[in-house]
């Protein structure tokens, strides 16, 4: 039997939380030829500095109401991974206003997420574990058009960093996905108000055999704390992507995890039969019965979670087929969400389909479709998305994962921002986007970078000075 003492000593280590320099300094005149030439090895990767960042001066004089921030890659993995703040306004729509860089490259940055009170962002990177970097990035945004980085750390059990959600005093929750080497267990972090990684859950002994027992990769995270539970969905074990792991195929997951917030401790397993991938889980506002939204990214479907329901074994938590996507979504092997603040509209991402999907969920028991399925809407490789906090947009970034040749995961995408009017009756109409390929390819201010790999994004509507909103 797993030992108090063993969690005891967890806990301690976990409470301090690494951040360590590049193990290979930047030396001039050295760092640049060793970056570019490096070959790529199999799994982990030379832990080169980064190229030092174009500069970058911001004669922008104006400040929107609506920005955003997006947590981007350098395109050539060898430049400064960054921060790029823009204007959402309608009439500055698209204008750059700052690049706040991080002092590593080739994190391939992935999820962002904001505290409630919108004066700290935190990023995740994918695969900075490949560099044996830090994997959480923190941004100080009290100057909302000039965010300035503020810290980096890594858990100590933990890596493959995932999805956010602020804690109300405080801090954040945080999945990732992989061990501390990308294998299966992931865990649940948690932060405090410093931003010190404080907790690396499970720690309870029953816990961590359930997670021990069945693959449990956490990438989807939602939480009700007012019915004071958690869902984390398991995706797949990170590893499994890349070279050589991935010849004995990519493991996908069928299951979530339901958590009792209070204690941090695991309540059940639930899972979705053949879902190969649930990647990701939210709740519903308001829903009388705390009911989730959950993608099964293998059948293209969209599952319903019901946590306090009882199933036929007598284990808490039931999941319900509510819709399926249709052959667009088959093997998808991303589909992402956002749900509206009153619970009546969700929209989904295609990864592979190359297309956003539109449902009324007003009615869970006559779902309709908004969008159709059938329609080419010019984008590719859509993933991340969020709906304005004033609900007249859709904010989709077309990027998800591109290993390169050291992995089997390499998405197409054509690398923007899509700012998507959101119609009377919850339909989209596609029309203004920011071509960061473009952008950072060019010579000139902050560009230069070999393209950028915008993955995720955070909106601060400011028009409210009373009521500002950050999402």
């Amino acid at each position: 039997m797993l030992s108090k003492a063993l969690f005891t000593v967890a806990l301690a280590t976990s409470a301090n939380a690494l951040s360590l320099p590049p193990l290979i300094p930047a030396i001039p005149g050295v760092t640049e030829p060793l970056a570019t030439n490096a070959p790529p090895l199999p799994i982990l990767q030379v832990p080169t500095p980064p190229l030092d960042s174009p500069p970058f001066t911001s004669n922008q004089q104006i400040k929107p109401k609506k920005i955003g921030y997006f947590w981007t890659g350098a395109g050539d993995n060898n430049h400064k991974d960054f921060l790029a703040t823009y204007s959402l306004d309608d009439d500055t729509f698209g204008t750059l206003l700052w690049i706040t860089d991080v002092p590593s490259s080739g994190n391939s940055p992935h999820h962002l997420g904001p505290t409630l009170d919108g004066k700290t962002l935190v990023g995740g990177g994918l695969l900075s574990l490949l560099k044996t970097q830090d994997t959480a990035y923190y941004f100080d945004t009290t100057n909302p058009y000039q965010p300035k980085f503020k810290k980096s750390n890594r858990a100590l059990l933990g890596s493959i960093t995932d999805e956010i959600r602020a804690k109300p005093d405080g801090g954040f929750f945080i999945t990732y996905m992989g061990s501390a080497v990308g294998t299966s267990p992931g865990r649940l972090i948690e932060t405090d108000a410093n931003f010190n990684i404080i907790h690396e859950w499970p720690e309870d002994v029953s816990s961590t055999l359930n997670i021990l027992g069945e693959q449990f990769s956490p990438h989807g995270l939602s939480i009700d704390f007012k019915k004071n539970i958690i869902l984390t969905s398991d995706f797949i074990v990170p590893l499994t992507i890349l070279k050589p792991a991935s010849a004995i195929g990519i493991q996908k997951a069928n299951t979530l995890r339901l958590w009792e917030l209070s204690t941090r401790k695991i309540i059940s397993t639930i899972t979705i039969p053949d879902g190969k991938g649930i990647q990701d889980v939210k709740f519903i506002p308001d829903n009388s019965e705390s009911a989730a939204l959950a993608t099964a990214v293998g059948p293209g479907q969209v599952w319903i979670i019901y946590p306090f329901r009882k199933a036929s074994n007598g284990k808490q938590g039931v999941a319900e087929l509510l819709f399926d996507l249709g052959p667009r979504a088959r093997d998808n092997l991303a589909i992402y969400s956002d749900i509206s603040d009153d619970g009546k509209l969700a929209y989904f991402t295609l990864t592979l389909g190359n297309h956003v999907a539109a449902l009324d969920i007003s009615d869970l028991n006559n779902v309709k479709r908004l969008d159709n399925p059938d329609e080419d809407q010019g984008i590719i490789g859509p993933h991340y998305v969020k709906i304005s906090p004033d609900k007249k947009n859709l904010l989709v970034t077309d990027y998800f994962v591109q290993t390169g040749s050291i992995g089997v995961v390499n998405t197409p995408a054509d690398y923007r921002a899509q700012w998507i009017d959101i119609l009377p009756n919850g339909g989209l109409s596609f029309n203004r986007s920011i071509d960061f390929e473009k952008v950072f390819s060019q010579s000139g201010n902050g560009g230069n970078r070999g393209g950028a790999r915008p993955h995720s994004a955070v909106i601060f509507d400011l028009t409210d000075p009373s009521n500002p909103k950050y999402y």
